[in-house]
């Protein structure tokens, strides 16, 4: 066989680009920005402590801030339709649509046959700044997954549990909500710088955060969200093997998890904005239903 050689490639455009003004992929900033600066009341909030989990629901046109109050730490954020758990967030499509990673003006997408926006990113103190590091690295994952207790089994070589990656800490947190560990999907990793290698290597950077950084989330439907305080900590000291949940503690810190409302409960409407419907799609993949049985 002849010596075969590459071609060279023109530069990439990328598969998914806005179309009109505004498109569900790029949003009407000023209408967002509006939503971001608009005077709110806090609703509720809680404080996660290391290596543990939680969920929480949260009306349409809210908001909800993630941040680090003592300092760097990964969370691991799944996202369902509050009435419909089987509408939930989809990081592939996500991924597609927006970016390996996520920052403002970014929404998170729901798996079809639904398919439209769960939450748009209003506020994201790390994107102001760290921006692609000389590595390539970026903050807010969505190339990778959450740990489990699986993986860590099969790199172990077996006979070896451990109750508190961010898997499991998901499963315990949508619990009261009854669902179970099928409900758990790839999640958002909040806090968290990755990238690939020469070789196309997954990789993570230990968490640029400070103490104080957040993300902010606007509701665009109902829905529950969970959080994992990730076992790693903020990634710097990440390993498996013995002894690794004991090195590993020394950089976990909590999250916070904040949920406002607008004090003006009609500002949204009259800026413009409603809920995400879901795709309009009802071709039915060209199948129809048979007429009847034959008698011949």
């Amino acid at each position: 066989m002849a010596e075969r050689t590459r071609k060279p490639v023109p530069p990439p455009v990328p598969a998914y680009l806005p179309t009109g003004t505004p498109s569900p992929l790029s949003v009407d900033r000023a209408l967002y920005d509006s939503i971001r600066a608009a005077p709110r009341q806090l609703t509720h909030e809680f404080t996660l402590p290391i290596r543990s989990g939680r969920a929480w629901p949260a009306p349409a046109g809210s908001i909800i801030r993630i941040s680090t109050p003592d300092g760097p730490q990964v969370g691991d954020l799944n996202v369902w339709n509050l009435s419909n758990p089987r509408e939930r967030f989809w990081a592939a499509r996500t991924r597609q649509l927006h970016a390996s990673h996520l920052s403002t003006y970014d929404r998170l997408w729901s798996v079809l046959p639904y398919l439209r926006p769960m939450v748009t990113i209003l506020t994201d103190t790390l994107g102001t700044w760290y921006g692609v590091d000389e590595r390539g690295g970026r903050v807010h994952d969505l190339l990778g997954t959450r740990c489990d207790p699986y993986v860590r089994n099969v790199l172990n070589g077996g006979g070896d549990e451990y109750d508190f990656h961010c898997h499991s800490n998901l499963v315990r947190a949508m619990a009261p909500f009854g669902l179970g560990e099928g409900d758990v999907h790839d999640v958002l990793n909040l806090f968290q710088v990755t990238g690939l290698d020469e070789g196309g290597r997954y990789y993570m950077s230990p968490c640029p955060a400070d103490a104080g950084d957040y993300i902010e989330f606007l509701a665009e439907t109902d829905v529950l969200m969970a959080l994992s305080t990730c076992p790693g900590g903020d990634l710097s000291l990440w390993g498996f093997g013995e002894g690794s949940e004991a090195d590993m503690v020394k950089v976990c810190r909590p999250l916070k998890v904040e949920v406002f409302k607008l004090v003006d409960e009609e500002f949204l409407g009259r800026a413009g904005w409603k809920p995400a419907e879901v795709a309009k799609y009802r071709g039915m993949h060209g199948m129809t239903v048979p007429e009847g049985e034959s008698r011949t």
